[in-house]
């Protein structure tokens, strides 16, 4: 395959981006965007250069992509996502990737049945402190994690937990090699009929303890990852792609003394780097490196943690995990 052709489903906050990126991305040609809003759709088209569609089907009849990014409300998901592998067209669904863990594993079937890339856009993942993180990481003993700022009725269709804990909780998955052993949470309903705060626990059969605070109502926006290790302790800073790293050593005549480093490494856009290595998956027929598994198991905690905060009857009554 030489060039890829892509498509963005849904422009919106987020889906505009994707769009933008794919511009950027050498080998990679973006064939449209499709929106329901017809005027955004036009907007954003316009300013990249490309078609722009309100009907899927038309869309994907017409423009014949080999992939889509599908940056809908994740109620959405699944039907996009049937159409599309239908087509056999290679997927990137943003977080979370579905409504419920049945809808995930019907993803999977059809996925594996037509031989297809399924991505999820969970682009934490790929923000550079992340990435430096993950080959320094070993044996962590305790990790905390804090996603909090001010309010924005951007997202009001969905809970902290399915809009921010997720991010967390797939990345602790990631560098915990180990199997969970028990979750406990709980959460408080402040400006929206969904959880606006969230505190969780993860503990491991290893023994990792991982603790989770997240919260769209507090004014201070703080986005840091904490690990604690036998020998060193390390902090993420998201935002700005920061990685410190603190240990102690023994000094002659002086005792204990502490050491802070702070590494260097290059810093680039997360979702740039997402969107390039679902493009690479593609051309080199490789997994992802957050596939739909990944997606999936971070769901599957986020369910656990919102029967816990709602109840088992909230959650069962609608079937749906953005209760």
């Amino acid at each position: 395959m030489n060039t890829v052709r892509v498509g963005v489903i849904g422009v919106g906050h987020l889906g505009v981006h994707h769009a933008r990126v794919y511009t950027e991305i050498l080998g990679t040609r973006l064939v449209g965007v499709v929106d329901v809003d017809e005027s955004r759709a036009n907007d954003v088209a316009e300013n990249l250069g490309v078609p722009a569609y309100t009907d899927l089907d038309r869309f994907l009849d017409e423009t014949k992509p080999d992939a889509l990014s599908i940056v809908v409300p994740t109620v959405k998901h699944l039907e996009v996502a049937k159409k599309a592998m239908e087509r056999n067209v290679h997927l990137l669904i943003e977080k979370p990737v579905t409504a419920s863990t049945e809808e995930a594993e019907e993803l999977l079937r059809i996925a594996s049945d037509r031989n297809l890339i399924l991505q999820v856009g969970h682009i934490e993942r790929f923000n550079s402190a992340v990435q430096q993180v993950r080959d320094m990481v070993s044996e962590p003993i305790f990790i905390q994690s804090r996603r909090m700022g001010p309010f924005s009725s951007r997202i009001s269709d969905v809970g902290v937990v399915l809009d921010l804990m997720i991010h967390d909780v797939d990345i602790i998955l990631s560098l915990v090699h180990s199997e969970i052993a028990a979750i406990s949470a709980m959460g408080r309903c402040v400006r929206t009929d969904h959880e606006d705060i969230a505190s969780a626990q993860i503990q491991f059969q290893n023994g990792t303890i991982a603790h989770i605070l997240v919260s769209r109502v507090t004014e201070k926006r703080m986005r840091t990852l904490e690990i604690t290790e036998p020998e060193r302790y390390l902090i993420v800073n998201y935002e700005t792609q920061d990685v410190t790293l603190n240990h102690c050593v023994q000094k002659p005549g002086r005792g204990m003394v502490e050491v802070v480093e702070h590494p260097v490494f290059p810093k680039r856009e997360p979702l740039k780097l997402e969107l390039q290595d679902f493009v690479n998956c593609i051309r080199e027929g490789r997994e992802p490196l957050v596939g739909l598994r990944d997606g999936k198991r971070a769901l599957e905690v986020c369910v656990a943690m919102l029967r816990q905060i709602h109840g088992e009857a909230a959650v069962s009554a609608n079937r749906r995990v953005a209760i």
